[in-house]
């Protein structure tokens, strides 16, 4: 017999194994040894006593018959070198690679071509962005194999249930490498120092089924014949033929967004939001989260998500990450954008989040019309609108740091004084601070706005509101400031036939899970205009 069955477990009976079959077996009014195994379903923290700390397992559980092991998605992968049918992707992050195992699945080859380099190749221009704030333009944090998630942390929790199947994307993630508990904890995550084995190992089975990925082919045109795409160029000289294309580009690939425009494809501005990172010590929110000095061995770190309405503007929490660390995440030199990311075990003593708030065209166009800038100044309705603003506030924080990737930064209590720090915190950020007025770098709105938001959060966080935190700008890369339209039905571009829009860059998706599921939606329906 097999029964699922809920159980309240402190953190310690939790993590071990035997005492949660005592409290099965009681549960269950059966003896202990009837019990042959169990299988982990759904498993979260409950902190909202502030007596105790409370895990809630939900398990399945093996009575008097042999115990089976889970089972990982089984994927239908076919030898696709001979297909009559190819199709190019362009961007190998998870809506490209997750895009080519369904293709293969469905007997199509898939050609990938990333900008970008492998991912052992990759970690050198991420050290010497890290060491020494140097950016290479198609080797950084956004750009190369596995995409934007790869090097910043492979959070798996998404809210987007009715764009896929999340049981099997985690599935099939847990099938190439990642941990069984992904597919059971509430907020699965993967860890920035085991995902890239896991990318790995999905390239590698796309050409071991006749698929082919080429890394540093950065496309610059698209071939187009009486508006049906028939192949793309890239900036060394070659040509790729496909009878389809799927352009999973990423949310930072402004260059594609200007192609597209130049091509007279229709594209629009999307709302997106922007604001800063701030790191406090990881023991300040385990004591104000799970109300004690001390987490002990059995709690992970603890994490927050906030969210409060200011002047008709949300300011909310954004990939937050315990124990993690923060890392410059621009892709052209002259720029000043920071991310966060956490190892696996979320092991570093500092925890930090993107704290922004949301950007609407109206604001980014009286910031750039009332700015002395480079940059022109759009119409106001021009699509590259929110891209051009989020340039703008990118080169200021930039010229505010002092250059070589440097971040300005201010104290919390301070950020929300109006005060310059006279000193800053020990940071996670590789490159440096420099104390700065960050009014001087965020549109005053938006600066408003966080210090509104940080003092509402104060009060639902006591303790929060600290000058043991620092604020550091900027965090612009939350979503692509882009939407490529297309048709929700057939997937395919109004205007461009076999152009398929695909992911994060063309503003279907935000993060790797919902971009992983609709690479394959992208993929089903061309799969199915091609039988």
């Amino acid at each position: 017999m097999q029964q699922n069955i809920s159980l309240r477990l402190s953190p310690a009976d939790a993590a071990d194994n035997n005492l949660i079959l005592d409290h099965a077996a009681q549960s269950l009014a059966v003896k202990k040894e009837a019990i042959t195994g169990f299988q982990r379903l759904k498993q979260s923290i409950d902190a909202r006593s502030r007596q105790q700390v409370w895990i809630n397992l939900t398990a399945k559980f093996f009575i008097n018959e042999p115990f089976l092991k889970r089972e990982y998605a089984e994927l239908n992968l076919q030898n696709v070198s001979n297909s009559k049918n190819t199709v190019l992707i362009i961007g190998a992050g998870p809506a490209g690679l997750f895009a080519a195992l369904k293709l293969i699945e469905l007997g199509i080859k898939p050609i990938i071509l990333e900008r970008g380099k492998d991912v052992r190749a990759r970690r050198r221009d991420l050290a010497a962005l890290n060491k020494e704030g140097t950016v290479n333009p198609e080797s950084n944090y956004c750009f190369g194999e596995g995409g934007a998630g790869t090097y910043s942390d492979g959070k798996l929790y998404t809210r987007s249930s009715k764009r896929g199947n999340i049981d099997r994307i985690l599935n099939i993630f847990a099938a190439f490498g990642a941990e069984e508990r992904i597919l059971y904890e509430s907020h699965p995550h993967i860890g920035t120092n085991k995902l890239p084995h896991i990318i790995t190992a999905i390239r590698e089975k796309i050409i071991e089924c006749g698929g082919e990925v080429f890394f540093e082919k950065k496309v610059t045109d698209l071939i187009l014949q009486n508006n049906i795409v028939k192949g793309v160029a890239t900036a060394d000289g070659n040509i790729f033929h496909g009878n389809a294309v799927i352009l999973a580009t990423g949310h930072s690939a402004r260059d594609i967004f200007q192609l597209l425009l130049a091509k007279k494809i229709h594209i629009e501005a999307k709302p997106f939001a922007l604001g800063v990172r701030i790191e406090h010590p990881q023991m300040l929110i385990d004591s104000i989260q799970y109300h004690c000095s001390n987490r002990g061995d059995f709690l992970p770190p603890a994490s927050y998500g906030l969210v409060q309405q200011v002047n008709q503007k949300g300011v909310f929490s954004f990939c937050m990450c315990p124990g993690g660390i923060i890392a410059p995440a621009a892709t052209s030199p002259g720029e000043l954008v920071v991310n966060g990311w956490s190892p696996s075990k979320r092991n570093n003593p500092y925890a930090n989040s993107g704290m922004v708030v949301q950007v609407e065209m109206k604001d980014a166009f009286e910031y750039l019309k009332n700015r002395k800038s480079q940059i022109p100044i759009p119409n106001s309705n021009d699509p590259l609108l929110l891209m051009h603003f989020q340039a703008a506030i990118e080169q200021k924080a930039f010229l505010t740091g002092g250059g070589k990737s440097v971040a300005p930064a201010q104290r919390m209590v301070d950020f929300c004084n109006n005060k310059i720090s006279a000193s800053l915190p020990q940071c996670s950020y590789n490159p440096g601070l420099n104390s700065s007025e960050l009014n001087h770098v965020l549109p005053p709105y938006i600066y408003a706005a966080l210090q509104n938001g940080f003092k509402a959060f104060g009060q639902k966080m006591k303790g929060y509101l600290t000058n043991d935190a620092v604020v550091v700008a900027t965090e612009s890369r939350t979503s692509s400031p882009v939407r490529i339209p297309r048709n929700d039905e057939l997937l395919n571009h109004p205007q461009i036939k076999n152009l398929y829009p695909c992911g994060e860059g063309a503003g279907y998706a935000g993060g790797i899970v919902s971009a992983a599921m609709d690479g394959e939606r992208v993929a089903a329906v061309i799969a199915a205009t091609l039988v």
